[in-house]
Parts: structure tokens; sequence; C-alpha cells
């Protein structure tokens, strides 16, 4: 989709379909035709959130779009009111889509509404065809199709404008809906990461991945190392893990340094460490899981899916803050050769490990990445981990859950996730919650057959391999598919990306 902005008035642009967002109390924009009138005054046109209303005029389709009352109006729903109007866009057979940019003052911050139009429309128009037979229809797993056979699929285009009576400068807006395209791209990337299956996306394929992507980028490097490698590391978690798949697994190293230097005379941003678990698949090992819906064990890979493009976008955006990516990919498969349930193995750390449970297996290659992150200077460390159930029970696919040793850089985090959408809810970390990690016949143990707090339990493993550096576990394993918002409501989300790159653009 090629994604644009204009200053000009609303009824010049040249897409086919128009969308107007009708803020409660607030009216129709500057240009709006005479029929748009009309829907509003008779009630067909709403500013309830999310209704839609359409007609014809000028030689164009108006698509009206309720955004609720201003005191509400946020970059989330106007991200949800874009989505929805791009499925009614589809509907109307739309090749360009143009959307005039709200712009009240008694509205949210219009650059920040700009940006989430770009984010809602271009997420909203993910497909994932990829295994797809020519003209097998369908939407490849992250929609139900419906009303789309005989339509497109996708739009063409994309212009977010605003009146020049606005007042909005030219340049901010353009490079708002830029780097708003930009990232996005890099979410709805993640998400083909996610929705490839185990047999296509191998550990050692993810790592191919990852090193094409910074071909172009001289500012990122990646380095990549295999099982020879976790051994020489003294790995011994990490390749507990791997050692059970014929498939190599890979240790994936991204380091971005920016040319450009921040504000002179400004203290300068810790260098920001970001570790992805990326198992490509999770059988559970010998610790087998149930065979119901073990195929999406498949999305177990999507923390490690989020790092990677985060890291590429931010290099791409050229946000002046260095930032250290650590991704451990492998299987986690039963075989004669698997990591037993009782075997103890030593983390590069020298913490030992008792694996009571081969299906806790992302805390242990997530101890060995994290280790690897502080040794390679990271001063503060998010990790993201599809890492337990127990999330899901306690926040549903609502919010992530987020845990820390320090609170300031939780509440950086968090504040991240807001202007995001992609939200956190922090969870208790607490010195008894160590007691319950604590091994009998080694330090630790990897599962504790007491069935208490499991998210934050395995949070409370994964602090035994940062030291002192501040550091924010969030545990994705409820948002990462089947988010059901309206711009990702089945498969692959692509949580975490967005949510990353405005982190490390807060230190811009």
């Amino acid at each position: 989709m090629l994604v644009s902005s204009a200053i000009a008035p609303i009824q010049s642009t040249d897409a086919d379909t128009v969308a107007v967002g009708l803020i409660d109390g607030m009216g129709l924009p500057v240009g709006a035709p005479q029929e748009c009138e009309e829907l509003l005054s008779s009630g067909e046109a709403k500013p309830a959130f999310k209704s839609l209303a359409v007609t014809h005029a000028q030689g164009k389709r108006w698509i009206l779009v309720g955004l609720g009352a201003p005191s509400e109006l946020s970059a989330e729903k106007v991200r949800v009111a874009a989505a929805a109007a791009h499925g009614r866009a589809l509907e109307l057979s739309t090749a360009t889509l143009a959307w005039q940019l709200p712009t009240s003052s008694e509205a949210a911050d219009p650059l920040a509404l700009a940006g989430a139009l770009v984010e809602g429309t271009v997420l909203a128009d993910y497909r994932f065809d990829r295994f797809k037979s020519a003209g097998a229809g369908g939407d490849g797993g992250d929609g139900d199709g419906a009303g789309q056979a005989e339509g497109p699929r996708h739009l063409e285009a994309l212009v977010v404008g605003a009146g020049p009576e606005s007042g909005i400068d030219e340049g901010a807006l353009a490079d708002v809906v830029s780097a708003a395209a930009l990232v996005a791209a890099a979410v709805n990337a993640a998400r083909d990461l996610q929705n490839r299956p185990g047999n296509d996306l191998t550990p050692t394929a993810l790592a191919d991945y990852a090193v094409s992507l910074a071909a172009d980028i001289d500012t990122l490097t990646v380095e990549v190392e295999a099982r020879a490698g976790l051994i020489a590391r003294s790995m011994g978690a990490f390749a507990a893990v791997a050692q059970g798949s014929e498939q190599e697994p890979a240790l994936i190293t991204m380091h971005y340094k920016p040319t450009a230097a921040g504000t002179a005379g400004a203290t300068p941003p810790p260098v920001l460490g970001l570790v992805g678990k990326a198992v490509t698949f999770d059988s559970g090992g010998i610790s087998l899981k149930p065979g119901a819906k073990m195929w999406e064990m498949k999305f177990d890979m999507s923390g490690g899916a989020a790092v990677i493009e985060a890291t590429t976008a931010i290099a791409r955006l050229g946000l002046p803050i260095e930032v250290i990516a650590v991704v451990g990919a492998t299987e986690n498969l039963p075989s004669g050769r698997a990591v037993k349930p009782g075997d103890i193995v030593t983390a590069s750390n020298g913490k030992t490990i008792e694996v009571n449970n081969t299906d806790a297996e992302g805390r242990m290659v997530l101890a060995d990445c994290l280790a690897h992150a502080v040794s390679l200077g990271a001063q503060r460390i998010v990790d993201l981990a599809t890492l337990t159930g127990a999330v899901i029970i306690a926040l549903g696919s609502t919010h992530a859950g987020l845990m820390s040793n320090d609170d300031e850089w939780a509440a950086r985090v968090g504040a991240a996730a807001e202007q995001t959408g992609e939200i956190t809810w922090r969870l208790p970390l607490h010195s008894e919650y160590d007691d319950l990690v604590k091994g009998t016949f080694g330090d630790l143990n990897n599962a504790p057959e007491d069935r208490k707090a499991g998210t934050i339990v395995g949070a409370a493993f994964l602090s035994n391999f940062v030291g002192d550096v501040p550091w924010v576990h969030l545990d994705i394993a409820g948002t990462a598919w089947d988010l059901g918002r309206g711009y990702a409501p089945k498969g692959a989300s692509g949580f975490g990306v967005r949510l990353l790159v405005e982190l490390a653009r807060s230190y811009c």
C-alpha cells in the first residue's frame, strides 16, 4: 500500500473514497458535501464510536465514521475506527482511501491521530496468503474473509490529509505519516514471521531473515551462532532446550549503533537491550503438551519476531539510541537426546537449573539470552516472551503482563504501551516468589510443583539473569495472536513492535 499525506481541501483529493471522522458535537469538516450533512441530519450517520454510513457525492464515495466523544478520543480508538472504515472501503471496491484528519482543538493531538489512522488502516489491510494456491480465496488465517471473495483484498493507496484551515504543518504531518507507515509495515512483517509454520520458519530460517534485514542498513549488524556457539558460550540452559531437535538453534544478536547524535548537552540515552523468545515450535519436549491446539505453538516465537522487526524499524527510523537485541531461536521437541525432567543444566552466568518440566523451556532460553545482553553492555532491558498460559487466565488478550525490578523503568515501558495501545498490566515481584524457584539439587528449578502465581514465578526465575540492570519482562502469551482488535482480529498480531519502537522514541 502506498501511504502519503496532504494539506489540501478535502474535496480536492484524487481518492475514489473519502473517510470522515465524526466527533460528537463537532459537525463535519470544512469542504464536506451537502450529501454528508444530509446523512448526519437524518441520523443515518452518527458520531457513536465505529458507526458507519456511506453516501456518494462529487464523484466519490464518502464514508462517515463515528469517533465518539472528544473527551474519550484516543489514538487507539482511531486505530480501531480506521480498521472499521477499511473493511467498509474494501466492500465498496475502494482503490485509494483518503482520511480527513480530525483537527479540533477539543480533540486529541491531530498528529498522533494521523499516525493512528495510518497504523489502523495498514494493520487492517494485512493478509497472510503465502501458502494459498492462486485463486483459492480466503484470507490466510488472520481474518474470516467475509465479503471479500470477489472484491479487492487490499487497498492500493492511503492518503491522510487535513485542510489548510487546520494549521497543521505539512512537513510534520508527512514525517508522522511516513514513520507510522514504516512501523506498521514492521508489525505486518512480524505477523508474517509468526504465521509461518514451523516446517518453514526454522531457527536457521529466522536467523537468515534477520541477516537479510541488515543487508541494506549500514547502522545495523547481525551475528548468528548455532549449537556449537551456544556450547562455546556455556549457554547450557539454551542448549538443553535445543538438544532434542535436529534443527540447529540460532543465537541471533542484532546491534544498532546510530550515526546521529542526540540533543547537544543532553544526557545520552542508555543502551537499550531487547530480548526475544523465539521457540519456532514448542511441543513441550519430553513433558509433551496435549495435542489439542498444539499447532498454535508455531506462535511461540512471537517475542523474537517482535524484537527483530522493532530493532530493524528503529534502525530505519534512525533513532538516536543504541540497541542490542538478542533473540534465542530453537525448537523444543522430544527425542532420544532431549533434555529430561530431573536433568540439571548450567546457564552462562553459572546458575544451575533443575529441569522439572521440559515445557517450561522459554525461561531457559531467555535466561542465557538475558545474561548475554547484560554481558554485551545493555543498560536497560525489555524481554518479550509467550511464556505462560497463566497470563491468559489472569489478563486475557487485553493486557500483556509486565513485571520489573525497577519502578522507573517499568513506568517508562508502561507509558510506551499506553501510547501505542499495546497495553500492559504490572504484576508484582516479591522476595517470597524467589523462594518458589529455588532448587532442591541446584540453584533454581524451572517449574515449581506448587502451581501458584505462574506468570510471576516465570519472571522471578528470569530475574536471576539480569543482575542489577533495570529490566522489564513482558509476558505476551495472551496478546501475540487472536488479539481480537479491529485491526488484528485473528492470527498473529505483531504485538510489541510498536511498543518497543515507541520506547526507543521516548528518548529522542
